[in-house]
């Protein structure tokens, strides 16, 4: 699509957004954080320039926003603080620093995450809390710091200790992918899969081919633990700690731990945005006080990025219930039949979607 009509179509958005409801409009500016044009952008390309997907979406999306108070869910602490903690140990998210672009760098714990210590919602919640800070305060402070508008990040996935077990775990990666797609999208420039069993990296190549052009773009399985493809794009300062063999780190240098700098500063922050609201913290609930309505898989797009490396990350763990005592012929013949079963799953996976079927994995 050219420069000019992508420019026409999204003012075409914006009129659309200017027409909502006041409640609509204001969740449209806190999400935009000044650049507007650059938003809508974003929306229409997760909808391959089609004007009216696109429209569908950004609408959709500001309806759940304000339905689910996501303007306000930066003055929702998850309370008590041994609660935020335990998710925070268990859903492994950290933040590196910034790329050689000044994109922020996200590091994710996929094989070592269990999402065992809170409900789900909770685990959504605080996914959301971190998406909004790092769009309201990490993005918006590095755009007006460069003089330009950065609206991306990258992620790092580490695969150390990836086992079948993570099948249990589908339930919540779904659900958060789902809201990143559907409400946060095209804010991921790349996906780098790091440290990965052989086997995985064997079959994410069956995989790939069946993915959408724009998210094989995306997604770069790399060799080890990636520390030399990486430095290409970040500096070593940047890597996170599983990218650096060798180098212990303590608990406020371990960027999934409570007692990182940057959870500890996105911790404070929601306490004082509550307090700013005037809410007493200790008459607080922990668990229950905001349910987020998570949307079905029948409202994805076939072609959504960030549940599409859940999904292909979902379909390729059966390979790793090998027996490392197995014999490499077994191993080889196993490894066989399961790709020959990633490619029936995902035909039936993207017939069901274009069919707009809800799909359970």
């Amino acid at each position: 699509m050219s420069r000019s009509r992508t420019e026409t179509i999204v003012r075409e958005l914006q009129d659309v957004v200017d027409a909502l409801g006041e409640p609509l409009r204001q969740s449209f500016q806190n999400m935009h954080g000044g650049y507007p044009e650059a938003t809508l952008e974003r929306f229409l390309r997760a909808r391959d320039g089609d004007a009216t997907k696109a429209s569908k979406m950004i609408v959709d999306c500001l309806n759940w926003r304000v339905k689910n108070r996501i303007d306000n869910i930066l003055a929702e602490p998850i309370l008590p603080k041994e609660k935020f903690d335990a998710i925070r140990q268990t859903q492994l998210i950290g933040f590196c620093g910034f790329c050689k672009q000044g994109r922020p760098v996200f590091a994710i714990g996929v094989g070592n995450s269990t999402f065992d210590q809170a409900s789900v919602d909770k685990y959504v919640q605080s996914h959301i809390q971190i998406n909004e800070y790092r769009d309201r305060i990490i993005l918006t402070e590095i755009s007006t710091n460069k003089g330009r508008y950065v609206g991306t990040c990258l992620k790092i996935l580490d695969m150390t200790s990836l086992s079948l077990s993570a099948i249990s775990r589908l339930k919540t990666s779904t659900a958060i992918a789902t809201i990143d797609d559907l409400n946060y999208p095209e804010k991921t420039d790349t996906y780098y899969i790091v440290n990965a069993p052989h086997v995985f990296s064997t079959c994410w190549k069956a995989v790939k081919p069946m993915l959408h052009e724009r998210t094989k773009r995306k997604v770069q399985v790399l060799r080890g633990n990636g520390q030399e493809e990486l430095l290409q794009v970040m500096d070593f300062e940047t890597l996170p700690p599983f990218c650096k063999p060798g180098i212990s780190s303590s608990n406020e240098s371990d960027i999934f731990s409570p007692d990182h700098q940057f959870h500890v500063k996105l911790y404070n922050h929601i306490q004082q945005m509550a307090l700013s609201t005037d809410r007493v913290l200790n008459g607080l609930s922990s668990e229950g006080s905001l349910n987020i309505e998570v949307p079905t898989s029948a409202e994805q797009s076939q072609h959504s990025d960030e549940c599409e490396v859940v999904h292909g990350i979902g379909s390729v763990l059966p390979t790793l219930q090998a027996s490392p005592n197995d014999s490499y012929q077994h191993q080889r013949d196993t490894l066989t039949s399961n790709i020959a079963g990633l490619q029936c799953t995902w035909t039936a996976f993207g017939a069901m979607l274009m069919a707009n079927l809800p799909v359970s994995l």
